[in-house]
């Protein structure tokens, strides 16, 4: 994503932000090249520095020297200056994190539970979030974001069937996260949540255009182009599980017959009961057709297998994949594999929940920093995801 400020005085907050999202996607960097990506005068980089070194955001450090004089000194976010609350719901569990700026994540908690309603999962929300709070009860907390599956806002869809939180329907999932959290909240599906943690701190950090195949209870994926995930009109592009893949297959709980998540998901390999190895073997021929589909719709550089899925398994699925047949992907000039396993392993929705917050309060496209919203309509306007459930 372009990062550009404004020279004009109105534009300061909304510079303000600009240099302080540069410098933490692309930190150490040097004043000058700030200026030259934001197309900002070093005098405006100068000025909004010193503020957000006041603030505590940044630690600099000196260049490598390369030649005579005394280096530039690189700015980097002081990791340590802002935390944020990653949260995870699934027909499962809940899980929550603490998060700093630099995405280490420095406490989580969680609780095992089936089906939460609403009224259960934000009790449980604001417990885990206060007793994550109390250590760093003096820290500057951002927000918090929640993963949770999708698709959203769909009647036949939404909140139905086994990989779905049933009963949420019409539920408005930002009020009731701030309410939890006594924090600004952002929301996003589990899929992209995992994504964004990919791109900010997993192979993503390496790649420009790869597909994201989430691998939870269910299964869904989303194209990332250039650091940015594609969301679609709605939020919900890459619901491939929801993709018919087996004429007169199983009944799935979207009203279709042979949907790919009915064969390929963890709730698929719980229903089975086989081994790892047993399943694999099952369910490659779906499995590899599934890949050539995604290759030869989004071309992209590789698809990063990930989600909530234990290691082994995913290794296992990545192994299957090695003779996957002819597509618009098998080119002799690649350089990374067709397929590959995600690094982060299963914290990266949390790690991507939280660094939807954090994004929330310093990107500039999110348009607020700091700043608590007074009412519902105001949260409507703001670029923060997909609108309230039911909105």
């Amino acid at each position: 994503m372009s990062l550009r400020g404004t020279n004009q005085e109105v534009g300061r907050p909304f510079n303000r932000r600009t240099v302080l999202e540069l410098i933490r996607r692309h930190g150490p960097i040097a004043r000058n090249e700030i200026a030259d990506r934001t197309g900002l005068t070093v005098q405006t980089i100068s000025n909004i520095v010193r503020e957000l070194e006041e603030d505590g955001f940044l630690l600099s450090s000196r260049l490598k020297p390369s030649g005579r004089g005394l280096p530039p000194s690189a700015l980097s976010i002081n990791p340590d200056s802002g935390h944020a609350f990653g949260i995870q719901i699934t027909p499962r569990l809940i899980e929550v994190a603490l998060v700093n700026l630099g995405g280490t994540i420095v406490a989580t908690a969680r609780e095992d539970i089936d089906n939460a309603s609403p009224d259960q999962a934000f009790d449980i929300i604001a417990r885990l979030v206060q007793q994550l709070k109390e250590p760093v009860r003096n820290a500057r907390l951002l927000g918090a974001g929640l993963a949770m599956p999708g698709p959203f806002g769909v009647d036949s869809m939404s909140f139905i069937g086994p990989t779905t939180l049933a009963g949420w329907q019409d539920v408005n999932i930002p009020q009731w996260l701030e309410k939890a959290s006594g924090l600004p909240g952002f929301i996003e599906i589990d899929m992209a949540a995992a994504a964004l943690g990919e791109q900010l701190y997993g192979h993503g950090t390496n790649l420009s255009d790869y597909y994201y195949l989430y691998f939870g209870l269910g299964l869904g994926g989303t194209m990332v182009h250039d650091g940015e995930t594609v969301r679609g009109n709605w939020g919900n592009a890459g619901e491939i599980g929801h993709v018919a893949m087996m004429t007169d297959g199983e009944m799935c709980a979207c009203g279709n017959r042979g949907c790919l998540e009915r064969y390929v998901s963890l709730e698929a390999f719980g229903r089975r009961q086989m081994s790892e190895e047993d399943w694999v073997e099952d369910v490659r021929p779906i499995f590899t057709r599934a890949i050539r589909m995604i290759e030869n719709m989004y071309d992209p550089q590789t698809i990063v297998l990930g989600g909530l899925a234990p290691r082994s398994l995913l290794t296992r699925l990545a192994g299957a994949a090695d003779a996957l047949g002819n597509s618009i992907a098998a080119r002799h000039d690649r350089t990374v594999p067709r397929l590959i396993v995600a690094s982060l392993g299963e914290d990266t929705v949390l790690r991507g929940a939280a660094a939807l917050a954090v994004r929330g309060a310093l990107a500039p496209r999110e348009g607020r920093m700091f700043k608590h919203p007074q009412s519902q309509d105001q949260w409507k306007g703001a670029d923060h995801g997909p609108a309230p459930v039911g909105a």
